[in-house]
């Protein structure tokens, strides 16, 4: 292993060496940015080599819109909210779902823990809040299927479902061109497969390389983009070959499409991205829950003051937000990137406290 590491080091020192500049990597996907704050990676890389925190958090990345929505719905007595549990700390313009204390918001795990309060709350209609990109939606899709089999009219989905690749290509285009490569999810590129970034490398020519979430992983995937920089050799690559494969999963692909279909949504910071989000296609519009409720859910601006859009962009560290530490805390969030347990504030100020308090008690 240790071989292995001091390989990947070598790589990283080449590449900082040839570029003679910062070089900027994305992880972008939040348990990636977990795994190398919680495996104290970051420290032991060049310092000219910095890692961004990209927009990979699913609750991250839902627009504060989408959040005023389920707030709305949740104060209605005929409806039943399931929600993931990370998602009733969000704040909206009206407060989070939490500070609403309602007895109708339920934390489900699962999006069949959904449909059983369907099954068994007839008298009342269901609204799964659906976020996730494509490791979740295949599930949401069948949730769908089994309610449409059942005829269970009072199942419903808000789809939030996003998609990665648009948003990688959005970064690029409009957000943060400082960019010199991404570190790819190796659970969403276990749906999707690896060859789904060549059109990435088609349109940008920068590395995409798909890691799995061990420390190894991580640092050999970062050690790769290097060897491509340092080569010369930029390329789509997966390391991650126990689980992903090149056409990723055929199977859940097709049922993402049976009941999905792209269209153009709000992205918290990203604004709206051309195809980035997913909604059910028109022959399951009676489980949709923005056509059963008439909603047009209206991108909203953040926060005041609040920074999620520009970390998850890249564009900043969480540190650099004014609120950051002060009056933004895990206790009392402000913005998403400080909920989820994904979210790169959340990260920065657990794993940053831990380090604090280490030095104080040395």
């Amino acid at each position: 292993m240790l071989r292995r590491i001091l390989k990947a080091q070598n790589l990283m020192d080449c590449a900082c060496r040839k570029l003679g500049r910062q070089l900027n990597i994305m992880e972008v996907c939040g348990t990636h940015t977990v795994s190398i704050f919680r495996n104290g990676i970051r420290p032991t890389l060049p310092k000219s080599l910095k890692l961004l925190s990209g927009p990979g958090c699913p609750v991250c990345v839902t627009d504060q819109g989408y959040i005023d929505v389920t707030v709305e719905l949740a104060k209605r007595d005929d409806v039943i909210l399931a929600t993931y549990g990370d998602m009733i700390r969000v704040p909206g313009k009206s407060g989070s779902l939490e500070q609403l204390n309602r007895s109708n918001v339920k934390v489900v795990m699962s999006s069949d823990e959904a449909l059983n309060l369907a099954r068994e709350n007839k008298d009342k209609t269901v609204v799964f809040v659906a976020v996730g990109f494509e490791t979740t939606t295949p599930a949401t899709a069948v949730a769908v299927g089994q309610a449409a089999d059942e005829n269970l009219e009072n199942f419903t989905v808000l789809s939030g479902h996003k998609l990665v690749i648009p948003a990688m290509k959005a970064l690029l285009t409009d957000k943060n061109n400082k960019i010199d490569a991404f570190l790819c999810p190796g659970h969403v590129s276990v749906i999707i497969g690896s060859d789904a970034y060549k059109t990435v490398l088609d349109d940008f020519d920068v590395p995409c390389v798909v890691a799995g979430f061990e420390p190894m992983q991580v640092i050999e995937g970062i050690g790769e983009i290097c060897r491509q920089i340092y080569k010369d050799d930029i390329k789509v690559e997966s390391i991650y070959h126990a689980a992903v494969k090149p056409e990723g999963n055929p199977t859940a692909q097709k049922i993402i499409d049976q009941y999905f279909e792209a269209f153009d949504g709000p992205w918290r910071g990203l604004g709206n991205i051309p195809g980035g989000t997913l909604r059910l296609k028109e022959e399951y519009a009676q489980f949709d829950a923005f056509k059963r409720f008439g909603i047009d859910q209206v991108p909203t601006e953040e926060l005041n003051g609040c920074k999620c859009g520009e970390v998850l962009c890249g564009l900043i560290d969480p540190p650099q937000c004014p609120k950051f530490e002060n009056t933004c805390t895990p206790d009392t969030p402000i913005g998403p990137c400080m909920v989820s347990s994904e979210g790169a504030c959340s990260a920065w100020y657990k794993y940053g406290r831990r380090r604090r308090r280490r030095r104080k008690q040395a």
